[in-house]
């Protein structure tokens, strides 16, 4: 056995939400070997003692912009549409491949520090996002979207260009631990003919979709002014649903789109901090539940949270949905892990801690006065930690950080190149 968690309390996050206190998890050549109360047979080469803390699958992060961590605190207290015509357009208009490799690996960084262990990445420039992912040892389902006009040509754009070079270079790299996905940026960022062709390529390709979804009441309500149909039935007249999507905000939802997805298998990813920030609305999670969409959870870029602590998600998630019927400590868990890995196609690979899954595992240390004492794992998890609790994150049995230490990347390299490329804006 390659590592053992000792001592530990572990938060399986299977479908009776079972917590082992005093367990045992084993790890051997990047999987989950063993879960239980009594002490494996064997020895193993590393020993986690975990007393006084507590085990958790890894965090799936469902939807994000990486290298916006660049523009963290860039252009603050702004409408959405203001903040990002006016503002983040024009200085992404700067970037260049370097710098966002370094605005992605800035923001990995926080990932690693804070639990999560998956992201789902929209941006350009992917080819440098995915060699940032790929060094730092994190999953991603990574993807270029596309956008345009009247002027769109499928036969030549750019756009469509960097998404085929991007699947031929990273899809499945390292036995899948990056995959490309395809995606749209959002209907008011592009027409028929660039949905037609994201469409097709996830098709052809066998790929997931990521699309924006009705984030604010004026985009979804000029999509019905233009078309007569809201964002997501125009969106579905047109193919983009036909394969795994995440559709992520789905703050201003009418009923019947939730129909369109429920019956499409549509995850709708939430990102509750950026939306109360933009001043987006509040996504009708529970009724998405009640329609049976499965909902994950996501931060969206540093330059609208602007953080990527899914701690910190995970607890505005469950507070902000409390009432008849709320969403609880232990449903907000779930969207960070189970239901992330679904959005993302990897259910079968990790989510809980479970023999046979991946060994994507967080350690959070609860010897904090603000975690003591400890009633009830989940709950406090959810209400109490933050990511700064996080010791240890591990992906498939690698330890990429440990009690303050990053052990895969440069960290005082990659803060210097971060603060020296945040001079451009």
């Amino acid at each position: 056995m390659d590592t053992l968690f000792k001592a530990v309390t572990a938060v399986l996050m299977d479908d009776e939400n079972t917590v082992l206190k005093d367990a045992y998890v084993g790890v051997e050549a990047g999987k989950i070997t063993y879960v239980g109360t009594e002490p494996p047979e064997g020895a193993a080469e590393s020993v986690v003692d975990g007393t006084h803390k507590v085990l958790m699958p890894g965090i799936v992060n469902a939807h994000t912009h990486l290298p916006m961590a660049l523009l963290r605190g860039f252009a603050d207290d702004l409408d959405l549409q203001t903040w990002l015509f006016e503002h983040i357009f024009p200085a992404e208009e700067k970037l260049t491949g370097e710098i966002v490799y370094t605005g992605a690996q800035l923001a990995l960084m926080e990932c690693m520090a804070s639990g999560t262990v998956s992201v789902s990445d929209m941006y350009f420039f992917c080819d440098d996002i995915a060699r940032a992912v790929a060094g730092s040892g994190m999953k991603a389902n990574l993807s270029r979207p596309y956008m345009g006009g009247e002027d769109f040509d499928p036969k030549d754009n750019i756009r469509i260009r960097d998404a085929l070079d991007l699947i031929d270079k990273y899809h499945g790299h390292d036995n899948g631990r990056i995959l490309v996905d395809a995606a749209v940026h959002a209907e008011y960022t592009s027409i028929a003919p660039v949905w037609e062709a994201a469409a097709a390529l996830a098709r052809e390709r066998g790929l997931g979709m990521h699309v924006h979804l009705s984030e604010t009441a004026f985009e979804h309500n000029e999509c019905v002014k233009k078309y007569g149909l809201t964002p997501a039935a125009v969106l579905d007249r047109h193919g983009l649903f036909g394969t795994r999507t995440a559709a992520a905000h789905c703050v201003h939802l009418a009923d019947g789109d939730m129909d369109i997805l429920a019956a499409r298998g549509v995850t709708a990813v939430h990102n509750p901090v950026s939306n109360l920030k933009l001043g987006s609305g509040i996504a009708r999670v529970r009724d998405m539940r009640d329609k049976g969409l499965n909902v994950a959870l996501g931060t969206d870029g540093s330059a609208s949270n602007n953080s990527l602590d899914m701690f910190e998600e995970m607890k505005t998630a469950a507070i902000l949905h409390s009432g008849d019927n709320p969403l609880t400590a232990a449903g907000a868990l779930r969207l960070a892990t189970r239901n992330g890995a679904a959005a993302q196609g990897r259910a079968a690979e990790m989510g809980r801690i479970a023999v046979g899954m991946d060994a994507d595992l967080v350690l959070v240390d609860f010897d904090k006065p603000h975690l003591a004492p400890l009633h009830n794992a989940v709950s406090s998890l959810v209400y109490s930690a933050h990511g700064s609790d996080v010791a240890l994150t591990m992906v498939r049995g690698r330890v990429l950080y440990q009690n303050g230490e990053f052990l895969t990347v440069d960290r005082e390299r990659i803060l210097y190149d971060a603060r020296r490329a945040a001079c451009i804006f």
